[in-house]
């Protein structure tokens, strides 16, 4: 835990270090378009995991630039790498998960514009990864994907947010990932990437309330043989599922992403290893469509008008635009650089922000797609490893 005094130091860090209003003169240089009939800036806040930098994009009239960068993280020495982050209802708010640490990760809270640290971070599971709010911003729930040890059931992490409190953890299944919440707030979806399940828990009880197999070939509720940690005890004896520390059988799909739709009535899962998008109906818990897609979709996002589902290309390097009125593709650009990541929308349906990690040494970068021709209209380059990115706000220029 931080003492008092180290806070202070890192909270006086973070101004001096964003005062200029920009990125500092060895960061990060702007690029990009702008489409001619913007009359708005839109703001979106991105990680970079490998540089331990929060950075703060603007894309308007004037292009697409870093509007701030702030460093993040305790230890010069050590690499904390900022993960997953979520903007609050109100937009005062961006929290933000480090997935390294020693080796525990912490879940962190910033008045977005100052970028200021409102609290001290606080420890979670093991790499905490995504994360959403509910409607309400009471509660942040995280998806502790346990990168760091061997494969067993892992946990969400219930915090509220008003006194950054953890008030439970729930076991869910091995490596989950990609949580979100559906739009009433009553349940939270998230993904087993070892079990090839979609998890869905109720709210009002952080409990377990559903499964779904989303292997290929077996999609479709979960029955009595599955255990709350996700295990198929009825196709593993005792020395199989000890020789494979608790692991279920090779994923078919590798669910990456669980995104509820605008109306709360579909699901869409990203099926990594799968090369698809799955669509399950919530209130009859069946498959209704499959979506075929390019190489490895990692990251998801709806259109808020329900009309296109965007989906990141984690190994294909590119973004994909698939119309949900046809369930056909109606686009698929390459991205600038490899290892594309996450994906966050406009309220206005307009755009769509893709983080881009790149390799190694590149730079990692944040492209900007116009979701009505479907073409790029700007990109930024920020630290290496761009991950996770959250919509902050739009600010008409009138």
């Amino acid at each position: 835990m931080i003492r008092r005094s180290s806070l202070a130091v890192l909270l006086s860090s973070f101004v001096l270090s964003s005062c200029a209003g920009g990125p500092s003169p060895d960061g990060p240089t702007p690029s990009g378009g702008s489409a001619s009939d913007v009359t708005s800036n839109y703001y979106v806040y991105v990680g970079a995991e490998s540089a331990d930098l929060m950075h703060r994009i603007r894309h308007g009239p004037d292009g697409t630039v870093v509007d701030r960068s702030i460093p993040v993280g305790e230890m010069a020495v050590e690499n904390e790498g900022p993960h997953g982050f979520a903007t609050s209802p109100d937009g005062r708010f961006i929290y933000m998960t480090t997935g390294h640490g020693v080796p525990d990760g912490k879940l962190w809270k910033f008045e977005a514009g100052p970028d200021t640290l409102v609290s001290e971070p606080i420890l979670l599971g093991w790499f905490p990864a995504t994360i959403d709010l509910t409607p309400d911003g009471l509660y942040a729930l995280i998806a502790n994907f346990n990168l760091h040890g061997e494969m067993v059931p892992s946990t969400v992490s219930v915090v509220y947010t008003p006194d950054m409190v953890e008030v439970d953890q729930i076991e869910t299944c091995v490596m989950p990932h990609g949580l979100r919440l559906s739009p009433d707030g009553l349940f939270a979806y998230s993904n087993c990437m070892m079990n090839d399940q979609m998890v869905e828990i109720d709210t009002r009880t952080f409990e377990v309330a559903r499964r779904f197999s989303v292997a290929v070939g077996e999609e479709g509720p979960v029955d009595g043989s599955m255990d709350h940690s996700g295990m198929d005890h009825s196709m593993m004896d005792h020395d199989t599922m000890g020789s494979m520390g608790g692991m279920a059988m090779d994923p078919s799909c590798s669910p990456t992403w669980a995104e509820p739709s605008p109306d709360g009535a579909r699901v869409y899962v990203a099926c990594n290893k799968g090369d698809r998008v799955l669509e399950i109906d919530r209130a009859s818990w069946a498959l209704q469509r499959v979506f075929e897609t390019g190489r490895g979709p990692y990251n998801l996002d709806v259109t808020p008008d329900g009309r296109v589902l965007v989906a990141t290309l984690k190994q294909g390097a590119g973004v994909e635009f698939i119309d949900l009125e046809s369930g056909e593709s109606v686009g698929q650009l390459p991205s600038a650089t490899t290892v594309t990541h996450g994906v966050v929308i406009s309220p206005d349906s307009r755009f769509a922000f893709v983080s881009v990690e790149g390799v190694g040494a590149e730079p990692g970068k944040v492209e900007v797609y116009d979701l009505r021709s479907f073409e790029q209209v700007g990109a930024v380059d920020v630290g290496q490893q761009a991950g996770g990115i959250t919509f902050w706000k739009v600010e008409p220029l009138n």
